[in-house]
């Protein structure tokens, strides 16, 4: 094995550790910067007159390394908009309207009422400013989409990104705070008053170059569902992907393929060192070489749009190139580690993206594991190496991945090693085929036999993800999965992989209390979750309203509720909570929780005196004077839910507030929790 510097992985973990100390506990004062960065220079100092000594003393090493953590974390405070002097969110706010000068920077997937675009603040009422915002626009208008540079004015008021209204739901506010985007403003076409088109940028011209290769793309004789697969494999457009056949990636383990990453930045990257291998022969070759294979891997990333996923990959792919041209004694993790060093300095908050993640700890995984474990077996044939190496290539990604993806997507493809088997060898031929069809298409010299050659590859492959997909029974699902799980199941893999290099008694104790915690950990969140809760969901235009006890719920609901309108709020709460157990009832009238009188009041309005000091759920707007019954029964809280009339619900409020009642509308304050 080559030399590695484990300078630059401990650096690098140290400025992790720091940003992910300054998303957790930021501090929102200049002043507390400023003394950071004080702090910093102290150390700086200190490491100065320090280093030229022949023996480094321990605070050599304690300065260092707390410089490089402080450095990742002043870096992450640095991006936040409070210490961001020219930032929109110092101008304007959520009770104003103000004049926006914006320019689209990107165009999101759409959702099912709105167009989503990503824009750059550049002006708020004529004051020059910073930062970025989701945009979306209403469907409902016949008018063209925007482009990437347009520039847009218009009078409109921002708004919070909203957060989930139930638990276990998808949190897009947070995701969006990871692109550094902490508002929205909503709107449709008509209220634009004035649209131009903007300087150009770079991400400008790869969007209108990659629209001219999809228009292309539509003139061969490529079907739909085809041409979709061919347009996210190499050109990074998923958003005509059909959502079952995506669902079907998603569930035979190959969702990655569709997605340009670091597997496609890393199969052209070989591509294209074996294609310019005689260019080694001339002089200077190896220099010529990796030129080429960089200046290749960038206008790649130009054709898919310079997505944030094939920028990092080809800049890890790049420094690899680098590192061989001027022939440096360095290994693969320290290529590794020093790309992920630079991305998490130029950005953050990438930190935190999950593609990210799942790239770099697929890629070291692989590094760690693969070669180790294909040392048990050496093959003699062709064919029996090439599955050799698919095999032990998937099961050292797999291993560095799938406790993170478990988290993340509460799912495991147990034949993911079949469709690799499948998959990986082919991917090779499908994205040099696709970006020859590209070309060849450009060029109007595209053979129909070829298109049609290419066309029964991606068929094939679509169906026999299809089949792999149907597999039900190999499909795991709705896996409960905490945060303390994937951490200390990443702990014992690491004490396992150590005591795999090396046996000893040292690392069989660190894999015993790796073990221990991880078991302490599963303990502890059953625990958690055994306690009992009651739960008035939010459901537009419906009820439900759930009863859990230890692991089992029961869940009172609407008659008129459909499985699939069911499956929404209640799939992601049973999965976040480990429940197991599950059944339905009808709304009943009242019920006790934990002594305390439930009183459900429907359509009807009907209620009894005698529910004094109860809690009180009013459904499917009630015809009920509040104000007297608050008079009569003295209720400890009303909760109002998705099933009734606006109108109502801000009178409702309006009253509570009067007599001094706590209120909550699950519409706006989301699913309401009672322990």
């Amino acid at each position: 094995m080559k030399f590695i510097n484990y300078l630059i992985i401990r650096f690098s973990i140290l400025t992790s550790l720091g940003i992910v100390a300054g998303h957790f506990s930021p501090f929102q004062s200049i002043f507390f910067l400023k003394a950071t960065v004080i702090l910093f220079l102290v150390l700086f100092f200190l490491w100065l007159l320090t280093r030229k000594q022949l023996f480094q003393s321990s605070l050599f090493g304690m300065v260092s390394y707390l410089s490089f953590f402080i450095i990742g974390y002043c870096n992450y405070q640095i991006q936040l908009p409070v210490f961001q002097p020219n930032h929109y969110s110092h101008i304007s706010s959520e009770k104003t309207t103000d004049f926006f000068q914006l320019k689209i920077t990107n165009i999101l997937k759409p959702g099912n009422y709105n167009r989503k675009y990503i824009a750059k603040v550049e002006a708020i009422n004529g004051i020059s400013t910073s930062g970025t915002i989701l945009i979306l626009i209403l469907k409902d208008d016949t008018s063209d989409a925007l482009n990437i540079d347009n520039q847009l004015l218009l009078s409109t008021t921002l708004k919070p990104i909203p957060t989930p209204l139930n638990p276990g739901q998808f949190n897009y506010s947070k995701y969006m705070e990871t692109l550094g985007i902490y508002d929205q403003i909503q709107f449709k076409s008509r209220h634009i008053l004035t649209k131009t088109v903007g300087s150009t940028t770079l991400k400008g011209q790869a969007e209108r170059f990659r629209n001219y290769l999809l228009e292309n793309l539509k003139q061969t004789s490529l079907g739909f569902d085809e041409r979709a697969i061919i347009q996210a494999l190499v050109l990074g457009q998923k958003k005509d992907i059909n959502k079952d056949l995506y669902s079907s990636y998603a569930a035979a383990g190959a969702a990655h393929i569709l997605a340009v990453s670091g597997l496609h930045v890393g199969i052209l990257y070989f591509i294209l060192t074996f294609i310019l291998s005689f260019i080694n022969r001339l002089k200077y070759g190896s220099f010529i070489q990796s030129f080429l294979i960089i200046f290749c891997l960038w206008f790649f990333a130009f054709v898919t749009g310079l997505s944030p996923s094939v920028t990092r990959a080809v800049t890890m792919f790049s420094i690899f190139a680098f590192a061989k041209t001027i022939n440096r004694e360095s290994s693969t993790m320290n290529n590794l580690f020093l790309s992920f060093f630079l991305l998490i300095l130029v950005n953050p908050l990438w930190l935190f993206h999950v593609g990210f993640q799942l790239s770099y700890l697929a890629v070291f995984s692989i590094i760690l594991v693969q070669p180790k474990l294909s040392r048990y077996y050496r093959p003699k044939f062709y064919i029996d190496k090439l599955f050799w190496g698919i095999f032990t290539v998937s099961i050292a990604a797999q291993l560095g991945v799938l406790p993170l993806s478990i988290y993340y997507f509460h799912q495991f493809p147990g034949l993911f090693f079949l469709t690799n088997i499948v998959v990986l060898p082919i991917i090779g031929l499908l994205l040099g085929g696709g970006i020859l069809l590209l070309i060849l298409s450009v060029v109007n010299f595209l053979p129909d036999q070829f298109a049609k050659t290419y066309n029964f590859l991606i068929k094939s492959l679509n169906e026999f993800i299809n089949w792999v997909a149907n597999q039900d029974l190999f499909v795991f699902r709705d896996i409960h999965y905490t945060e303390g799980n994937t951490l200390t199941t990443y702990l014992v893999l690491t004490a396992l992989i150590l005591l795999w290099y090396k046996f000893n008694y040292k690392n069989l104790i660190f894999l015993l209390a790796s073990v221990n915690l991880l078991l302490g950990f599963a303990v502890w969140d059953r625990f958690e979750s055994s306690g009992n809760e009651l739960l008035v969901f939010h459901k537009s235009r419906k009820s439900l309203i759930g009863y859990k006890n230890d692991n089992q719920l029961t869940l009172f609901r609407s008659d008129s509720l459909s499985d699939f309108e069911l499956s929404y709020p209640i799939r992601n709460y049973l999965v976040n909570r480990g429940i197991n157990q599950y059944c339905e009832e009808g709304i009943p009238k009242t019920f006790k929780f934990k002594n305390t009188r439930v009183l459900i009041l429907d359509s009807l309005g009907v209620y009894s005196k005698s529910f004094q000091k109860s809690i009180v759920i009013l459904t499917e707007s009630p015809k009920v004077n509040l104000e007297r019954l608050i008079d009569s029964i003295d209720p400890q809280l009303i909760i109002a839910d998705g099933s009734n009339y606006t109108s109502y619900v801000v009178r409702w409020k309006n009253t509570c507030v009067q007599k001094k009642l706590p209120f909550h509308h699950t519409g706006k304050k989301g699913a309401h929790i009672i322990e």
